[in-house]
């Protein structure tokens, strides 16, 4: 019996206005990451298509958390 587990959306990268010019370019650059990553884990750890989806779901999200994250301190409010 396996559990089903709700699955999050991929979430936007969400960069700060001083960044925001660059948020296609490190989109794509996530983007090639998590299907080199994902696609290497598929093949050595032998993955089921829907773990590989779950597994890029993840990876993506975690990134872009990571990068929203650092550049936080950047980002300035406008009053």
């Amino acid at each position: 019996m396996s559990t089903c587990t709700k699955e999050s959306p991929p979430r936007a990268l969400q960069l700060p206005d001083a960044f925001e010019d660059l948020s296609g370019v490190i989109a794509s650059d996530l983007k090639v990451i998590v299907s080199a990553l994902s696609q290497r884990a598929a093949e050595r750890l032998m993955l089921s298509p829907r773990q590989r989806v779950q597994f890029q779901r993840t990876l993506w999200n975690r990134l872009a958390d990571a990068v929203t994250e650092t550049l936080e301190p950047f980002h300035v409010e406008r009053h």
